[in-house]
């Protein structure tokens, strides 16, 4: 959270509707999304807000959400991560897990738990 008490969520989505839709779903729960269509954009934003959250599309052009969660980790980003996901294979699932991502739901799950997920991790942040 940052200082002016707003909750800022990064969405990170090369689909431009998938990332609207996110955008409009975190709106209607009073979260200030921020919606890149890369990681590479992401990366590239000097002027981003400190996130309560980062929501990650698994398989993003360029690089990969899981290769970006993997970034973050590598340069102590505590920052929570939720991937989202297409497709649920085991081994993606067990890759997210061993990246550090906090959370793991496919595109189809229920808003509201993805919602549910976001909240506790935007207002409990992991602290050393």
């Amino acid at each position: 959270m940052s200082g002016s008490g707003k909750h800022y969520v990064a969405v990170v989505d090369d689909d431009e509707s998938v990332g609207r839709s996110l955008a409009r779903l975190l709106c209607s729960a009073d979260f200030d999304p921020v919606t890149y269509l890369s990681a590479e954009v992401f990366l590239e934003d000097t002027m981003r807000p400190r996130f309560g959250c980062i929501v990650l599309d698994f398989q993003l052009q360029g690089i990969s959400g899981l290769d970006l969660a993997r970034r973050l980790a590598a340069i102590n980003d505590r920052t929570p991560i939720l991937l989202l996901t297409g497709r649920d294979e085991p081994t993606d699932r067990a890759a997210a897990q061993a990246a550090g991502c906090a959370g793991y739901f496919r595109k189809t799950d229920i808003g509201s738990e993805i919602l549910d997920w976001i909240r506790d991790a935007v207002r409990c942040p992991v602290i050393d």
